[in-house]
């Protein structure tokens, strides 16, 4: 008879913890953006250029290098500061001067960011500079994009395709 209460509770409590997770995974309700708002997300991961740019090694110079250690070219690790710029409708709304990640920053800069806006038509510009140079853009791309209430709009960097890409 012990044993018989023992298995019964033990059903009743799985039961009740089976009911509490199912009612946690569709209750409390949960929204990810505003159902009156566009959300825009900026998302991207790059390594701008070196601080200094590879220097070439004679045949010389690699032949006094270690067996292992020789290449062709001689480079620094450390990488510039990655600028993004986001303007809608000719306002500028982002301005991200974004450090390189690494130990020696010498990995790709992360920028992620994350807004709401009227839903409309909107012209969107996206800029970013990876280059040492003080003015201008090495990437530049503006399109007119129709938004929806409730919409997610992304705008995301590839260099090897062309740069930005919105969806």
């Amino acid at each position: 008879m012990r044993k018989v209460l023992s298995i019964a509770l033990q059903v009743l409590t799985f039961v009740a913890f089976a009911a509490f997770v199912g009612y946690l995974s569709a209750s409390p309700s949960y929204r990810y953006g505003s159902s009156e708002m566009t959300t825009v997300k900026l998302s991207l991961s790059h390594a701008a250029n070196r601080i200094k740019p590879c220097v070439r090694l004679t045949p010389q110079e690699i032949a006094e290098l270690a067996p292992n250690m020789r290449q062709s070219e001689r480079c620094e690790r450390e990488r510039l500061p990655l600028t993004v710029e986001v303007d809608i409708d000719g306002e500028p709304v982002i301005r991200i001067v974004a450090a390189p990640s690494g130990l020696w920053n010498d990995s790709p800069a992360s920028v992620y960011e994350r807004f709401d806006i009227a839903p409309g038509s909107h012209e969107i510009t996206a800029r970013l500079r990876d280059t040492a140079r003080d003015e201008g853009w090495d990437y530049s791309y503006t399109e007119q994009v129709d938004l929806g209430a409730g919409q997610y709009f992304t705008i995301t960097f590839r260099p090897e395709t062309g740069g930005f890409r919105f969806r």
